[in-house]
């Protein structure tokens, strides 16, 4: 009798953790903006060689168009911004293991990663293009056939790539790196024939840094930038939302955004 009362102690015990615990994970209470309120920092998540919307300057300072943003966000939330450089192949275990409270890096949407976190409005608009040498003979897609192609690992470049299925086919071999940067150093070496990137950071990447290289008029694919939240911290993603919107109204977006491309870009709120 003994025994058959203390299994019975142990399976209620035993039902009774699984409730509690059920419970606590089916709450649905979002406390990501709580959260960031009480600890006075926001954690923005980002590849530091991403210019110009998240990258280290002259004195090793992270700098940028997103950071612009950011800081002026978390400004009026009255919280502290912390810019986190992450590597980028791990940046949605980054998010969701909580070391960082958002991806904010010239971010693009796209179906896989809405189904793992939390979109933003969209605030700018992008494409994919490809890098070449100035002086090479490269006009169009086509004439990359049995040709080398670089691209950022873990970045929307690889499914622009994967969207153009014949363009990807006719290529001889395609190359990650770990950054822009260092792809279009391999590509000024010679080790690549083209490196597929953002359009933005194409084109303030080649005013920087003076290199012979253009950007072919034929794209791969539009894009919308946004910030990427965990998902269903919806209360911290409608906070920085409501901050970005009420930045465009009162001109200090358009401002951030003529300081960085000599125009305003920017969408979101209009």
């Amino acid at each position: 009798m003994k025994k058959i009362l203390v299994c019975m102690l142990i399976a209620a015990l035993g039902v009774t953790s699984a409730f509690a615990q059920g419970a606590k994970e089916t709450s649905g209470v979002d406390e990501s903006l709580t959260k960031v309120m009480d600890k006075g920092v926001f954690v923005l998540g980002l590849d530091d060689a991403f210019p110009p919307m998240g990258f280290r300057d002259e004195n090793n300072e992270i700098v940028g168009f997103d950071i612009d943003l950011a800081k002026e966000v978390t400004k009026r939330m009255g919280v502290e911004l912390k810019p986190q450089p992450i590597d980028w192949n791990s940046k949605e275990q980054e998010l969701a293991t909580g070391n960082i409270d958002c991806i904010w890096n010239g971010f693009t949407k796209s179906p896989a990663r809405e189904k793992v976190m939390t979109f933003s409005d969209t605030y700018v608009l992008n494409k994919q293009v490809i890098v070449v040498k100035t002086d090479s003979s490269y006009q169009n897609l086509s004439d990359f056939a049995g040709k080398t192609i670089g691209l950022q690992g873990g970045s929307t470049a690889s499914d622009a790539l994967d969207s153009a299925a014949d363009f990807k086919e006719s290529l001889k071999d395609t190359v990650e790196f770990k950054d822009n940067l260092t792809a279009l150093m391999d590509l000024n070496a010679g080790g690549v024939d083209g490196v597929i990137l953002d359009l933005l950071v194409a084109n303030d990447t080649i005013q920087r840094s003076q290199m012979n290289f253009r950007i072919l008029s034929e794209g791969l694919s539009e894009e919308e930038y946004a910030i990427g939240f965990r998902k269903g911290d919806i209360a911290l993603k409608d906070a920085v939302e409501d901050q970005l919107i009420a930045m465009q109204k009162d001109g200090t977006l358009a401002q951030i955004s003529t300081k960085w491309f000599g125009s305003d870009i920017s969408v979101i709120g209009k």
